[in-house]
């Protein structure tokens, strides 16, 4: 019966394929949509499995894990189950993500998405991996809650190892090599009657202060705090970069500007004579300042090692002793308590961690050294020589 399933699934799915029109339908769909429309308009959706596939895309963002960024994971599909794994993760405005997709085999088809919760209720997808799965980068608009979903097509098996990164988005606004920020968001001033808003960057007195994106020159002025100032809206951008204590302005009121372009020569002017040189950087929306250091943080973190061993991913293991099932990476949710001897499956490995699946179809993260082959006997007693009676020949009663 299934093998009459694969033959009848890959005739539609060409037909479908070739057919007319097909182009246009697609245009705006991510892949994951199109091959889903490709069951759909094959009838597939009515078999078991064309609805077990597009009940799990939607199950997995309803009992997704949660991770942290940056995050690597390297985990394993089986052709002969149907699977999605879905993580959401906490992002602030100004950063970018960047997320890579590497698959063995290589021409296999693994979706990839990211989506946004602005509502619990209804996620919005902001962004797919194309059919090649070239990296993901999306500057983060909204700080909140997003989601990734993986979820391979039927039938197909596939090892993969996905890394997420969080950067700038903007490029950094001096010269220094030293990228020295000696002041960030929220510090107190003048005896902590007001709040910093922006980051101090030291540098070389008149060395150059740059600009941090294409845009346009929105203000060149002076006042008491910042001195000798410069405004920079970035092309297409809700924000305004705000450049203060220069010692020289060089840009004009109304240029247009491109990344890189020198906008004046740092310095200590206005409320900064007493200090040493250097750049205060703001960024201000309409709803007022805004912490800039995720726009322009010159440290971008890696992903730790992953510790866990990846020769056991789609394995049947079980517990060594009582151990924890977490809903986060960062063992922050227990799931369950599980008993000695509980049986998992390994879906996928990150740092020293298992995602897996209980035999309820539960998943959740537990720590690898807390599993052991099903094989390794659950417990040995040692008989002394005493109890043991020892014959010549079997028991006749035996």
């Amino acid at each position: 019966m299934q093998l009459r399933f694969i033959f009848i699934f890959f005739v539609y799915i060409s037909l479908v394929s070739c057919k007319s029109g097909t182009v246009n339908l697609f245009k705006t769909a991510s892949p994951h949509e199109q091959y889903k429309r490709k069951l759909e308009t094959a009838g597939l959706d009515k078999t078991a499995m064309g609805s077990a596939w597009i009940n799990a895309s939607s199950a997995s963002m309803q009992k997704a894990l949660t991770i942290k960024i940056p995050y690597k994971e390297t985990g394993y599909f089986d052709a002969g189950k149907i699977p999605a794994a879905a993580y959401q993760f906490s992002a602030t405005k100004g950063q970018k993500l960047t997320i890579s997709l590497e698959k063995t085999p290589a021409a296999s088809a693994l979706y990839l998405d990211l989506w946004y919760f602005a509502d619990i209720n209804n996620p919005k997808r902001i962004a797919s991996a194309d059919t090649l799965n070239n990296p993901i980068q999306h500057e983060i608009e909204d700080t909140g809650n997003y989601l990734i979903r993986l979820q391979p097509e039927l039938l197909q098996s596939v090892e993969y190892t996905i890394t997420i990164t969080a950067g700038p988005s903007l490029a950094f606004p001096t010269t220094s090599k030293s990228k020295s920020i000696g002041s960030f968001w929220g510090d107190g001033r003048d005896n902590n009657a007001r709040k910093h808003e922006g980051v101090d960057i030291f540098g070389p007195a008149r060395s150059p202060v740059l600009a941090s994106a294409d845009g346009t020159i929105t203000r060149v002025n002076e006042n008491n705090l910042g001195g000798r100032v410069v405004w920079l809206r970035p092309k297409g951008k809700d924000y305004t970069l705000y450049y203060a204590h220069l010692d020289k302005q060089i840009a004009m009121e109304g240029q247009e500007i491109k990344l890189g372009d020198t906008l004046g020569l740092m310095g200590n002017t206005g409320n900064a004579k007493t200090t040493a040189p250097h750049l205060h950087f703001g960024i201000y929306t309409f709803g007022g300042a805004i912490n800039p250091l995720p726009f322009i943080d010159p440290v971008t973190k890696t992903p730790a090692t992953i510790s866990a061993a990846i020769s056991n991913l789609n394995k049947t293991l079980r517990t060594s002793s009582k151990s924890t099932f977490y809903s986060s990476t960062q063992k922050s949710g227990t799931i369950a308590t599980l008993n000695s001897g509980t049986i998992i499956n390994v879906n996928s490995a990150t740092e020293s961690l298992y995602k897996a699946e209980l035999p309820d179809g539960t998943t959740g993260f537990i720590d690898s050294k807390s599993l052991v082959q099903t094989t390794k006997p659950l417990k040995k007693i040692r008989i002394n020589m005493s109890q043991q009676k020892v014959f010549d020949q079997p028991d006749s009663l035996a």
